[in-house]
């Protein structure tokens, strides 16, 4: 069935002229449904595309959420393995305390022998730590944090290293640089010139005689090795320990031994006793120190008197 037509008049007052405008009820209808529904497809397209905006950003910000609980997790592993270097720091500060009679005689030795010992490095400090070339604004992003984290975490394990190292040689000089009295007694030959005890003559004294009770114990005066123990002719009893670092000490006139060669001892270790064997007047130590190989002034390196 054909649909019903309609027309239209228009009529010009002016000129009196009358245009007319037929048309089908079907096609007006639907051009007029049409146009009506223009406006509610937008709205209906505009509201999915909210809707498909609002769940992309819904999922994105669970994205970003996870991914700063993750941030959040590492940052706070960084900074406690940051607080636990500054700890490990702290303790290596002091390890690093010497007594006063070893750093004394640190002090006293050649720079030759410091910078030998120390590994031709300056004596390095624990207290000095990694520092960042900046701090970090409000503004910066989370990654940028944990990377300056990272930067100072890897720059505080590098250091950490370097005075490990160098405290470990220090401790390593000082254990093996003579710095105590090897026995309890009194002071009755100095080093340098003198005269002879036996002959009366002029006689250069390579160390120090020191005068004690016989059978007195002898200790080391610092870690080393037994380099050779036995008799030495005018030394009579002796004792060669050797140190590293080019230092070595002599024992002599001892009434017995307590070490052999190739023994290993420590600072304060009994080695012997006192005696009066060899060329000597009476009951005494020898003592002296050398230092790659030369003989030097026991006192240059000895601490108080004990």
């Amino acid at each position: 069935m054909a649909s019903p037509r309609y027309s239209l008049l228009i009529a010009n007052r002016q000129t009196g002229s009358v245009r007319r405008l037929t048309f089908a009820r079907r096609p007006a209808l639907i051009a007029i449904g049409t146009v009506m529904s223009i406006p509610v497809l937008i709205g209906l397209g505009a509201r999915w595309s909210a809707r498909a905006e609002i769940l992309s950003l819904q999922s994105t910000n669970a994205a970003l959420q996870l991914e700063n609980d993750s941030y959040k997790v590492a940052t706070g592993e960084l900074a406690q393995q940051i607080t636990t270097l500054q700890g490990a720091m702290t303790d290596l500060t002091d390890q690093a305390q010497l007594d006063p009679s070893s750093r004394a005689a640190i002090d006293s030795l050649p720079s030759m022998v410091k910078s030998r010992a120390m590994g031709g490095a300056p004596m390095l400090t624990p207290t000095d730590t990694a520092t960042t070339t900046g701090k970090p604004t409000q503004g910066v992003a989370t990654a940028s944090t944990l990377n300056i984290l990272k930067d100072l975490l890897g720059a505080l394990e590098n250091r950490l290293d370097t005075v490990r190292t160098g405290v470990e040689r220090q401790q390593a000089l000082a254990s093996a640089t003579p710095s105590i009295w090897p026995v309890i007694g009194w002071l009755s030959s100095a080093f340098g010139s003198r005269q002879d005890p036996v002959n009366g003559g002029a006689d250069f004294h390579p160390g120090l005689d020191i005068s004690a009770e016989y059978g007195t114990p002898v200790k080391a005066t610092a870690d080393g090795t037994i380099e050779s123990a036995g008799w030495a002719g005018d030394y009579g009893n002796m004792i060669l320990l050797k140190h590293g670092y080019g230092m070595s000490t002599k024992y002599g006139h001892m009434s017995r031994l307590a070490v052999e060669a190739g023994q290993t001892v420590k600072r304060g270790q009994i080695i012997g006793y006192v005696g009066a064997t060899g060329r000597t007047t009476g009951a005494h130590l020898h003592y002296e120190i050398l230092l790659n190989g030369a003989r030097v002034n026991p006192m240059n390196l000895l601490g108080a008197h004990r």
